[in-house]
């Protein structure tokens, strides 16, 4: 294994790991920001109200987003096993 194929798979794990994350923590933004709105329009500032909607979007996210998830996570592992056993 070269350098440039070992900063080439962590490179790609990285990436994998922040296309991964990002249909939770968009989700988390978008409901963050509707509640802060809400929060805004109807003077009501307290800090947990925004929790509990955070929380069962991400979960909801999460839930639908695992199949996905999983076919990306088993597609890089198969492309580093054979990366490592054939080589370059």
């Amino acid at each position: 294994m070269t350098v440039d194929l070992a900063v080439e798979l962590c490179r790609n794990a990285v990436l994998l790991g922040l296309l991964i994350a990002l249909p939770v923590l968009a989700a988390a933004m978008l409901v963050g920001l509707v509640v802060s709105i809400g929060q805004a329009v109807t003077q009501l500032q307290e800090q947990t109200i925004s929790f509990v909607p955070k929380l069962v979007a991400m979960v909801v996210v999460t839930i639908f987003a695992l199949p996905w998830a999983f076919n990306l996570l088993i597609d890089y592992a198969r492309d580093l096993f054979q990366s490592i056993t054939i080589g370059p």
